[in-house]
Formats: C-alpha cells, structure tokens, sequence
C-alpha cells in the first residue's frame, strides 16, 4: 500500500468504511461492530457515532508497525536484541537498504494510521455539526484523532528524519508527488496535534478507560519537548500531570504508587489499562487477524501460545543482559528476560522455562509481552492477542521529569525523587545524586522490550550513539563450555545509520523523496 498514490481515492473510501465499522462505546469501546453498519451520511447522527468514529485509530492501521516493526528498531538495532533470522539479522549490524520489507511496513502501517486519522479529521466535524452534535463532543474525537495521528508522525521522523507531512490526503490525489519537509516542521506539526488534544479533550481515565486524556496527552508533549531539548516545558508538563493524580505507578511505595500491584502487573493481559497507562494500543479478543497483539508470537518459546506460534525470533543480548544493576532483586529482570528454570505463576496456570531456554544464542529469552494461551489469557488466537502495546506509561513519564530537570528544567531534588520512585519500585535502592547517564541506563531496563531504547540511544547525538552502538555486544554464547564464553559480535554504524533509509517503493512512487526537504506551509 502506498498512502497517497494515484489509488489514494478508492483506498482511502475503503479506510473510511473500515473506520465506520465500528461499535457504539461501551466499558469495552473496542468489542465487535454490529452487522448492519452505517454510511457516511448518517454514521455521524449522534455523540456515541462521533465518539465511536475514532476507535479503530487505536487497534488495526498500527498492526504491521508493531508486528513486526517496533521491536526489530527499538531492540535489535539498539542492542538490546539479537537474533539469526535472515529477516532481520540486518538490524542489528546496520546492513539495512530501502530494499528491506520491514521498513516498507513501517512507513506503511504510520501512514495508513495518518491516513485514518486525516480522514475522520477531514470529514466528521462538519457532518456530526450539521446533525446537531455539539462543539466540546466533536473536538474531544478531533483530540482523539490529532493526538494518534502526532504519535504516528513521531514514530516517523525519528525512524526516517525528513518525512512528507499529509494532513489531507485528498489534496494529494491528481499530484501524488509530495515532498518530505525538515524535521523541525515535521516536529512542529506533532507539537501542535498534541497541543491540540491536550486543549480539547474530554475524557480522563476514569471515565474512558483506554482512551487518550488531556493529561495523556500532556504527557506525550513532555517527552516530545525532550526531543526539542526544550527541557523548562518538558519539567513543567510532566510536573503538572503528575500533580493532576490521574496516573500511579503499579507497585513501588511512592504517594503516586499502588502497593497492591508491582512492575510485573503490567503486563498481564487483566491488567490492560491499569492506572499507569496512560496511551496503549487496545488490541481485541476477537482472535481476528490485526485486531489483536501479534507480538506474542515473534517473542514466545515454542509451546507457550497454545498455537504454531511461539517463534523466539529474538533474544534479550548479552549487552542487555549485564546491564541490570542487580538482576537477583530488580523485579523488571525476569518481567523481561525469561531465564532456565524460572517459574512464572502467571503464565498459563503455572510455567517453568526450559531448562535449556537459548532465544538466538544468547543462554536466555523474552518474556515481556508473552501473554500465554487464551484459555488464561481472556481470548485470542495465533497471531492476535487481547494484551495491551504501551505507548506509554506513568513510569516513564516519571523518568521524563528526572531527565527534564537533571538537563536544567527544573527543581532538581523534584527530578530525583521521581526518579527514585521508579527504582524503588523495581526493588533497589535509591540514589542520591543520580546523573543523566544515570537516567538513561534507567530508561534502558525500565522499557526494555517496549522498542524506545533505540530512540533514546540516537537522541543523544551522533558522537554519543555512534560510540555507543559500537560498543555494544551482540553475540552469542558458547555454551559448549562451562562457563559459557562470549563469541564476541560488534558492528559499527556511521552517521548515515542515525536514520533508516526511505523503502525502495516509496521512492519509485514518490521520487520527490530523495530531492532536499522544503518548508511545510501550517497556514
């Protein structure tokens, strides 16, 4: 699929009535759609129609992204994972070309959610007015769908850099040749869909669960900020969503925690939308291919699944592995990284990793977002699972406002103390001067296998991450002694590496692509 090629008219007609397929809301906004469904005239009647219309903005057009793109970014070209799969060995010593399939799914999946998101953008809200929908409904769902739409455009930059900024893909139909635009408009266009949101929505997670918030969204404009290195903003939003009490930790012994719970919590399906999640793509148990989490399939050890899946395409590296401070007490280990012998009580009634557990040679495997089979699990099926994708969560912002106010933007002593919470919350003990590689080690373990450390590694700046990526293991373990040995593995990047290159296809569609980047007009 190409989003906005000469096909764009009858695809995006088909997006549409994808998008108006959906049900009315309910507890679970995200259940199956009636038979009989709406059309364009009168699907938005009502204020449950318009709130409805931006449902599938969080479940089907995000499937292949997360499937089989997220991870192979944010783990295997990181360093956090290694894997022999022919598929996708090229992420991790950076042999990538625009030739690779993935990164054609990647931009794919991020521009069918824009496509998706623009269409309802660009048709609901004079349709649900002239049926007599009110203002503050009709911007809640707009919130709803700039916010989506800004999350895909973020993914972008930071996998592509300068990208073609689509905010109405019928502008684009008789010309299908567009230009990328810099990336400071391209940020620029995220920062102010976030805005947006947090100006005009409704919800909260009291009363929509699994919805985006204002808070939620306020959150999202604090990381962003981050990547502006506009760190007095960044502070003072995540201060101010902190403060608003919507979100806690699950687990830990803070104010802003819920002793009853623990890191663990989170990534049982029962706990989908728990009071740390504040954006999570919300996958079905239908057991309808791209309705639910595929990603189950790719991490699982043969037999877990109850299905064919359970493919062990990665392995948690030897690098990842050592970088945990104390692995006998950070909780967060074994959340991750499923190691021989270990018992979990919570997959599929009661489960002990095999003795000889080896994920891609590495002694070791994942076990963060390994869910277990339907029967436990609450529905689904080979391929599509009912587990949440964090987007992101309430421990992750508190490591935003550490890094905020660590970079100047901020009361320090405020920084180190949401800081510590999240460490306390992992089971060790707190620090009393951290510093910003302090912080980023945190973010390394705490999102491990949540595909952001590959972000994280490149933000710092290319001296940093060329360094850093060079430096990081990626073998395999010789377990044919004992102790195991490291046959080492490093790979170099260049500054060429900082960035994917865009997929072959698009630039045969859209040679406009290799053509130096202009200014995107916001009026």
């Amino acid at each position: 699929m190409n989003n906005y090629n000469i096909n764009l008219k009858s695809k995006f007609a088909c997006l549409l009535a994808v998008l108006l397929l959906l049900p009315s809301c309910s507890e679970d906004f995200l259940e199956r759609p009636p038979e009989d469904a709406y059309s364009i005239d009168t699907f938005y009647n009502t204020p449950e129609q318009v709130k409805a219309s931006t449902n599938m903005l969080y479940v089907r057009p995000w499937y292949n992204f997360v499937t089989n793109v997220a991870w192979c970014i944010g783990e295997l070209s990181s360093g956090n994972g290694r894997t022999w799969d022919p598929r996708n060995a090229d992420f991790v010593n950076f042999a990538i070309t625009g030739e690779h399939g993935t990164l054609t799914q990647a931009w794919e999946s991020l521009y069918a959610v824009i496509a998706q998101a623009n269409t309802l953008i660009n048709t609901m809200p004079d349709i649900a007015a002239s049926n007599g929908v009110s203002e503050e409904v009709i911007n809640n769902a707009l919130g709803e769908a700039r916010f989506i739409r800004g999350v895909a455009y973020f993914y972008l930059v930071r996998i592509f850099g300068p990208i073609p900024i689509i905010s109405n893909n019928y502008d684009n139909l008789l010309d299908p040749i567009i230009p990328r635009n810099f990336e400071e408009d391209v940020y620029e266009f995220i920062r102010r869909d976030f805005q947006f949101a947090v100006d005009n929505l409704t919800n909260t997670k009291a009363s929509e669960p699994g919805r985006i918030s204002s808070n939620g969204a306020k959150a999202m404009l604090a990381k962003l900020h981050l990547y502006l290195h506009d760190y007095q903003t960044s502070y003072q939003l995540a201060t101010e969503v902190i403060q608003s009490g919507e979100f806690k930790l699950m687990g830990g012994d803070a104010e802003d925690g819920d002793a009853s719970s623990s890191y663990s919590d989170l990534f049982l399906t029962e706990n989908d939308n728990n009071a740390e999640s504040i954006f999570a793509l919300q996958w079905t148990t239908t057991g309808v291919y791209a309705e639910g989490n595929g990603i189950q399939s790719l991490f699982a050890p043969a037999g877990v699944t109850g299905f064919a899946d359970g493919w062990s395409a990665i392995g948690p590296s030897i690098d990842l592995q050592e970088a945990y401070e104390d692995p006998d007490s950070d909780v967060r280990f074994h959340t991750t990284i499923m190691t021989p012998e270990y018992f979990y009580p919570d997959l599929n009634g009661g489960y002990t990793v095999s003795a000889n557990i080896d994920h891609q040679g590495v002694l070791a495997g994942i076990k963060k977002y390994v869910v277990g089979m339907p029967q436990f699990n609450g529905g689904g099926a080979m391929q599509s699972y009912p587990n949440n994708t964090y987007i992101l969560r309430y421990g992750e912002l508190l490591l935003i406002h550490a890094e905020a106010a660590l970079n100047g933007g901020g009361s320090t002593g405020e920084g180190i103390n949401s800081f510590n919470k999240v460490r306390r919350r992992a089971g060790l003990t707190d620090m009393a001067n951290p510093t910003l590689e302090d912080v980023f080690n945190e973010r390394r373990i705490e999102l491990a296998y949540e595909f952001e450390f590959w972000y994280d590694v490149t933000r710092r700046g290319p001296e940093f991450a060329l360094d850093f990526l060079a430096n990081t293991e990626r073998g395999t373990y010789n377990n044919a002694v004992s102790p195991p040995t490291i046959n080492s593995e490093m790979f170099a990047p260049n500054m060429d590496d900082m960035t994917f290159p865009y997929p072959s296809n698009e630039i045969q569609n859209n040679p406009a692509l290799l053509e130096p980047p202009v200014s995107y007009d916001f009026n």
